[in-house]
């Protein structure tokens, strides 16, 4: 979720670029770059950290061009760094390129290249494209050719914008699942991965679509699909103010987040799972992983996190349970490490934190590898101190998180776990090829499920508009359920500070239906049909005590008829995987009844996104 920009005109590039990353330093911040044209060269200024240290480089420097390409990174391939900074450039700095998104196939096409030659400089997988393109140019002559070529080999996800030295009256950019905007000026034009960065100059975009390209030139842009054909695009007039087209046009970071988590899941799905000729999935693949042995003979795993990752750790205990048939210890960190827990070397120890930078989870961490144990990071920052000290990391490609209160980070450290799972599972011999094939087809699946949530969300707007208002709200359910309710109760308190618990439900008669009476709202969470019936009897108990009751499920057959007052359907989901789909219905009601309390969600009082102190 990088953000890349793109000009060409007659006014000075550097200064209209760097002013447009800073409308997308939202979309990443561990690094910045600019390429420019000037006198038949390509200058190239790049460097880690934010985008004012990329300002005060070059502040004394007077680069005259007037056509370039800029980048903000997120990174995930190769820590943030100077070399992996974009721009990237070509052995000769003929061609200069910027990226957003996730090259799958970068290995194997790197491995050719490097066979026939090509001294790579940085760990990313964008550095494969610009080389590609260069191989390509030198055989055509002409990069629009080239550029065409490569997008017929790179597999993933992109945006690219991609300048040429022997081509100085042109920016070309194209994308596949990754946004890009063109934005048409007088005698001027720009490229942008959000409307942000273009408001200064212009309102008039052409919004380019899946699988096209575009040439942009002072006076006018020629578009194209993949194969080379033009095609004909009516310009779009934005309307947005700053502020709302930061946000994608929505109200608030978090619900934007809410609804990117389709395309985080996927992101961080797809480069793990290995599909066979027809496309079949059949394997989990973790680059970052090579403890195989480990898995084959760690006689228990220990999962230890704070807050939403903690409780990513308590979905993944019944995971590995159930899957891999492996014993499982939770622990919130800052528990663990003052405890003097009992550790043995054959542990396999997994550390969650969306940071990468949580002090109680770096302290816990170290504890275990001065016990021998060996140590998996589950984190959303490349270059983090967990990644850095872990013995192997695992990425959630969420992209940048704004919002305090986490939601497609929880979802894609959860997805993590799940594809571990497997992958042990497999391993030990406990999962057969034939279930594994089965829940990684529906693991697939499931960004299209959220999709179809998203677009019944009125339903939960509507039930907050409703209740919003209760004094107590309470969250049950069983197995899964039950680790899903904790994460749905703190979403709930922590944006529209309403008093929110949860409990496993059949905790319910020992002790906290004492608290039910007409002022509370009980979400039962049932997506295990072997267990209905019983949170169905749990639901009858708290309404016959004046409760009003949710529930959601993906029950079709009317088991929670006359037991509910509002049911939620979710799509058809198996129960051991249904946790990613429980938790999404929780998160919107939780955005809405901050709303409707007149709340921000985006910066609750007294949090922090990250706790990097005790």
């Amino acid at each position: 979720m990088c953000g890349i920009v793109g000009y060409i005109g007659c006014k000075n590039a550097s200064q209209i670029l760097i002013n447009a990353l800073k409308k997308l330093e939202y979309r990443g911040y561990d690094s910045a770059g600019i390429a420019i044209i000037e006198n038949d060269d390509i200058i190239v200024r790049k460097c880690k950290g934010a985008l004012k240290f990329l300002e005060e480089k070059i502040a004394d420097e007077v680069i005259k061009g007037t056509v370039g390409i800029g980048h903000t990174r997120w990174a995930t391939h190769g820590e943030p760094s100077d070399t992996n900074s974009h721009p990237h450039t070509s052995m000769d700095g003929s061609i200069s390129i910027v990226h957003n998104g996730i090259i799958e196939n970068y290995a194997e096409l790197k491995a050719k290249l490097q066979a026939q030659g090509v001294v790579f400089k940085s760990q990313t997988d964008t550095e494969v494209v610009v080389h590609l393109i260069d191989k390509a140019y030198k055989q055509y002559k002409d990069i629009f050719k080239a550029v065409l070529e490569v997008l017929h080999v790179v597999e993933g996800s992109y945006a690219l914008g991609v300048v040429c030295k022997d081509f100085p009256d042109r920016v070309i950019c194209c994308r596949k699942e990754s946004p890009l905007v063109i934005g048409l000026g007088k005698n001027e034009n720009f490229i942008a991965s959000d409307v942000p960065a273009l408001l200064e100059h212009t309102r008039d975009v052409y919004y380019l679509g899946e699988k096209e390209l575009a040439v942009l030139y002072t006076d006018h842009v020629d578009l194209f699909n993949f194969e080379g054909e033009k095609i004909i695009k009516e310009p779009s007039h934005v309307e947005w103010d700053m502020d709302a087209a930061e946000k994608g046009g929505y109200e608030h970071f978090m619900i934007k987040e809410i609804h990117e988590q389709p395309k985080g899941l996927t992101d961080t799905m797809r480069p793990r799972i290995i599909k066979d000729g027809n496309g079949n999935p059949t394997d989990v693949y973790f680059e970052e992983n090579k403890m195989d042995d480990a898995w084959k003979k760690a006689s228990r795993v220990v999962i230890t996190a704070c807050g939403t990752a903690y409780h990513a750790g308590v979905v993944a205990k019944y995971a590995f349970e159930k899957i891999a048939r492996m014993k499982v210890d939770v622990d919130v960190a800052s528990e663990f490490r003052y405890r003097n827990p009992i550790l043995d070397k054959d542990d396999i120890f997994i550390v969650v934190s969306q940071s990468g930078e949580t002090a109680d989870t770096l302290s816990a961490l170290r504890l275990a590898k001065q016990n021998g144990l060996k140590v998996v990071a589950i984190t959303n920052c490349v270059g983090s101190t967990v990644s850095r000290e872990a013995d192997d990391v695992i990425y959630t490609l969420a992209g940048p998180e704004i919002a305090v209160a986490s939601t497609k980070a929880y979802t894609t450290q959860v997805l993590c776990m799940f594809l571990l799972a497997i992958k042990a599972g497999k391993l030990r011999g406990t999962l057969s090829e034939e279930e594994s094939v089965k829940l990684l087809t529906e693991l697939e699946s499931i960004p299209e499920k959220i999709q179809k949530i998203l677009d019944g969300k009125e339903t939960i707007q509507k039930f907050a508009s409703q209740q919003f208002n209760k004094d107590k709200i309470f969250y049950i359910g069983r197995q899964f359920d039950s680790a899903t309710s904790l994460e749905s109760a703190l979403k709930l308190k922590e944006v529209s500070y309403m008093h929110s618990e949860a409990f496993a439900a059949g905790e319910l008669k020992h002790g906290p239906i004492a608290l039910i009476d007409e002022k509370t709202l009980v979400v039962a969470i049932a997506s295990e049909p072997e267990l209905y019936d019983k949170i169905g009897s749990n639901m009858v108990e708290v309404k016959s005590r004046g409760a009003t009751v949710l529930v959601i499920t993906q029950d079709k057959t009317g088991a929670f008829t006359g037991k509910a007052d509002e049911v939620f359907q979710i799509p058809d989901c198996s129960s051991t995987l249904a946790s990613l789909l429980t938790v999404i219905p929780t998160q919107l009601f939780a955005y809405y009844c901050a709303i409707q309390r007149g709340y921000d969600p985006d910066k609750p009082r007294n949090l922090a996104k990250s706790v990097t102190v005790e």
